[in-house]
């Protein structure tokens, strides 16, 4: 079967986001005030084949731990479906 595998990926809470810190300085500073707290992250679509949805939800989650994200600053976040 064909899945497609939506991942997150977002630095980690506790460390600092200079991306995101510019960001919110920009936006400030064209009047939107309102907006803080801003983080950058990274969004990830991926095709995959797999047996079922349970192997490819292990599939995507090593696929993460082993490349994608660097577990030292970043987090991940993804979901998996069916593909029609």
């Amino acid at each position: 079967m064909k899945f497609l595998a939506q991942i997150d990926v977002m630095p980690l809470k506790a460390l600092l986001d200079p991306q995101g810190k510019a960001v919110t300085r920009s936006l400030h500073t064209i009047g939107f005030s309102a907006m803080d707290n801003v983080r950058i992250g990274k969004h990830i679509s991926i095709e995959l084949e797999a047996n079922s949805l349970e192997e490819a939800n292990m599939q995507v989650e090593e696929a993460c731990k082993k490349m994608l994200i660097n577990p030292i600053m970043e987090g991940f976040e993804f979901s998996v479906k069916p593909l029609h």
